[in-house]
């Protein structure tokens, strides 16, 4: 029980790594964790969101010292991404999410090879991009819905604007906490907490002292190089997406 426990915050730790300096990918590593130790995909998603509750937070704290965040995209994204993390997770019990799978790898796909072409193009400058209530409502009912996916879907999308893609990245971040909370807490009403909380309790034990490291990396990296590896793993996560949802049965 007790090596589970660090296997579990180990990976919360180069989860939030990654999920801190490229904005995506912390709910598909730890549920795919998760799952694999037994876990049910629905307490899976549960714990991770819970986890993210405290992991974002801390994520969002570090993002705006290094001063990551454009805070005119936070709001909006925040309250339509709560709404529709809301409306996702009490629907979730329905099995609407296994449909939605092959449309969401497909747009993540294509969003990630408009991020690598974007990638060789002039240096944009740092402003807000049209849509944000939008794309937030869609982003938390599919994080919700599938276990995770904010980052690939609100991140991915807003590197891809054309925005400068360390603000992009932050204030997705800096959003997500709000979003994930509410997720965490509509999963509660229905699972309750003790089939979940050991793991969301090692997730952050491991997450959080991961959070800074990855904002400071986040604020030095090179433009090019950041959305190479974020269009890169958007296309790995999007291929991954359709594999599971096709080849795989």
């Amino acid at each position: 029980m007790i090596e589970a426990f660090w296997q579990i915050a180990a990976v919360g730790f180069a989860a939030q790594m990654v999920d801190g300096a490229l904005g995506m990918a912390y709910g598909l590593t730890s549920t795919s964790l998760l799952l694999t130790l037994g876990y049910s995909p629905a307490a899976a998603s549960a714990a991770v969101h819970l986890a993210e509750s405290a992991t974002t937070a801390a994520s969002a704290a570090s993002h705006g010292v290094a001063r990551n965040v454009d805070w005119r995209l936070v709001r909006p994204l925040a309250i339509a991404g709560v709404l529709g993390g809301i409306l996702g997770a009490t629907l979730l019990a329905t099995g609407i999410g296994d449909w939605l799978v092959p449309f969401v790898s497909l747009y993540l796909t294509a969003m990630g090879v408009v991020i690598l072409w974007k990638a060789f193009r002039a240096t944009p400058g740092i402003h807000p991009p049209r849509g944000v209530k939008s794309l937030g409502a869609v982003g938390g009912f599919l994080d919700a819905v599938g276990g995770g996916g904010w980052g690939p879907i609100v991140s991915g999308t807003l590197v891809a604007s054309g925005g400068s893609a360390r603000h992009m990245i932050g204030s997705s971040v800096a959003a997500e906490f709000f979003v994930t909370t509410a997720i965490a807490i509509t999963f509660a009403g229905h699972l309750g907490w003790r089939e979940f909380g050991g793991a969301a309790l090692a997730l952050v034990v491991g997450g959080l002292p991961a959070a800074p490291f990855a904002a400071i990396a986040l604020r030095y990296a090179p433009r090019r190089g950041l959305m190479v590896a974020v269009g890169g793993l958007i296309v790995g996560l999007g291929l991954y997406g359709l594999w599971r949802g096709f080849g795989a049965n």
